[in-house]
């Protein structure tokens, strides 16, 4: 028998799965020549029945007669559309070499015992995978991850909402150690957990690759931060981070703090939508102004407050690369937006700020334009004062900070008279 032909489960399989125990092997397949060949793994001996993720019962009774009657051909490899019902589109015709792993993925299937999702294998060959939405779990995700290890098509991989949790998590970021070609990856809202964020930092940690990650949504703590933090000083490739809609909280602050100071890849961070406050918020204003390669940073919906915006403020007269900041929503007052002007006045580079949605009140609206009047390199382009009710001071300030700097745009809730009509 050609030894070319003896490829057993364990070649068919990576590593990352080796943690499963193998599948047990059909009685009926008793020569044995059978048993060494790699078609003894024929798609079609699927059990009578598989589990979906979503906890919904296929049967796969149908044609197994035929099947175990048929002895399988030493040159062949069966795998039939009608033995997946609807979920899964493949012909008979046999590929001697396939790099999108689809014979892989259909084993590791069977392995895993998961219905193989035919909008995956419609995707193999595309450059872009979307599998948003579809409740693979975390079984479902060890599936994907095995042919995605040598597949040299994708380069963005969307997994967004499916639930993968810890273990899916720690598959997909195994798989990223290995696969050389995938730049973009999107894993927000799996629930990935602390754990799932300790496989994930260490996978950045060895991938030269990846340039943009969404964590988003993933119950993310300050133990995740922990993992995080000599993650982002050793990855120098990652340049998009999203860890927005987390509970990172003040010991998170510290952490990132000290790590985007050091670190020199990222070009945007968003960490909007977590519990950063207090020292916390001062530590990663700190860390932001010894940062010389961020261009967007997004803090919105946090607790920042006074202290935070004190830090911000030191933070915007260091940092020569910042253009974009987002610190709306963060229980600001009037003081600490007087604070954090003094660093607009000698900024050169921000050119976008929004402050929407803070109490910092007419007074801290008006100092914020009046620093930008006072600095005649300012690149500001944008202010946002969303929600906030200014005077008819503010207006005419900015009527003549406009005469300035002609392409300033500031948003505001509107305005409520002058101090003229107020006395009155």
């Amino acid at each position: 028998m050609d030894h070319g032909k003896k490829l057993s489960k364990e070649t068919l399989l990576p590593s990352l799965l080796e943690d499963n125990d193998t599948t047990t092997k059909s009685e009926e397949l008793q020569p044995e020549e059978q048993r060494a060949s790699w078609t003894e793994v024929d798609m079609h001996m699927l059990k009578g029945q598989h589990s979906h993720p979503d906890g919904n019962m296929l049967d796969r009774g149908e044609g197994t007669g035929e099947a175990r009657e048929r002895a399988p051909r030493e040159e062949e490899c069966v795998i039939s559309e009608e033995n997946y019902d609807t979920d899964l589109e493949l012909s008979d015709k046999e590929d001697a070499f396939d790099p999108t792993g689809q014979t892989c993925y259909l084993e590791a299937c069977e392995k895993f015992k998961v219905v193989p999702a035919s909008c995956f294998l419609k995707q193999m060959r595309n450059s872009e995978l979307s599998m948003m939405h579809r409740g693979l779990g975390p079984q479902g995700t060890k599936a994907m991850a095995v042919p995605l290890v040598t597949n040299t098509s994708i380069v963005r991989l969307n997994l967004r909402d499916n639930w993968m949790e810890g273990m899916g998590g720690a598959a997909i970021a195994k798989m990223l150690k290995d696969n050389c070609y995938i730049t973009e990856v999107d894993l927000s809202d799996n629930n990935l957990g602390d754990d799932g964020a300790r496989a994930i930092a260490g996978m950045l940690m060895k991938n030269s690759i990846l340039e943009k990650l969404n964590l988003s949504g993933n119950h993310f703590t300050d133990q995740s931060a922990e993992h995080f933090s000599p993650a982002l000083i050793t990855n120098t490739k990652l340049q998009h981070l999203d860890i927005s809609y987390n509970a990172l909280g003040e010991q998170a602050g510290q952490r990132l703090g000290y790590s985007l100071s050091e670190n020199t890849g990222l070009r945007s961070l968003n960490l909007a939508w977590n519990c950063i406050q207090g020292s916390g918020a001062a530590a990663l204003a700190n860390g932001l102004g010894g940062n010389i390669f961020l261009r967007t940073v997004d803090l919105s919906f946090n607790g920042f407050g006074k202290e935070g915006a004190i830090a911000l403020g030191q933070a915007l007269k260091e940092n020569v690369v910042l253009e974009e900041l987002n610190v709306s929503n963060n229980r600001i007052p009037p003081e600490g937006a007087i604070c954090l002007a003094m660093g607009l006045r000698v900024n050169k580079t921000i050119k976008s700020l929004n402050m929407g949605r803070n109490p910092i009140q007419n007074s801290g609206c008006y100092r914020l334009l009046k620093s930008v009047q006072e600095n005649q390199h300012s690149a500001m382009e944008s202010l946002d004062f969303s929600d906030i009710t200014v005077n008819q001071d503010f207006e005419d300030l900015y009527a003549a900070v406009k005469e300035m700097f002609p392409v300033l745009t500031v948003n505001h809730r509107g305005r409520t008279g002058t101090f003229k009509e107020a006395k009155a």
